[in-house]
């Protein structure tokens, strides 16, 4: 039920500049917190930002200030701005969604979009 879209992938240079953007829809209940995760060829998912519905936020330390995220509730949208981009951000980044489905907790994820950092 729950549909999580990303985009704002891409590609990009070593200290440009990218916005992410995941939109939510489904029938929900609540949604607790929503956040990004990357994943890089060869290794395993990880966090790098995460919002809570309180507005709380948690950053990877390998993003932190360089990486902003934030949300729009009257969208369901959640954003991930990406500044000082380096090489090694280069992975897919895949939006989650922590909710309530008819009384159900569930973790959702988006399809996961691209982005590379290459000059």
């Amino acid at each position: 039920q729950v549909q999580l879209v990303e985009s704002g992938g891409g590609l990009v240079q070593p200290g440009g500049s990218l916005r992410l953007s995941c939109a939510l829809s489904g029938i929900i209940s609540s949604i607790n917190a929503m956040g990004w995760y990357r994943q890089a060829p060869g290794k395993q998912r990880e966090l790098v930002a995460t919002i809570s519905a309180g507005g709380s936020t948690n950053y990877a330390d390998s993003v932190k200030g360089r990486f902003t995220i934030s949300r729009e509730n009257a969208k369901d949208a959640v954003y991930l701005q990406m500044n000082s981009l380096k090489p090694e951000d280069t992975a897919v980044y895949y939006c989650n969604a922590r909710t309530v489905v008819a009384g159900i907790p569930s973790t959702s994820w988006g399809q996961g979009t691209r982005v590379t950092v290459s000059s």
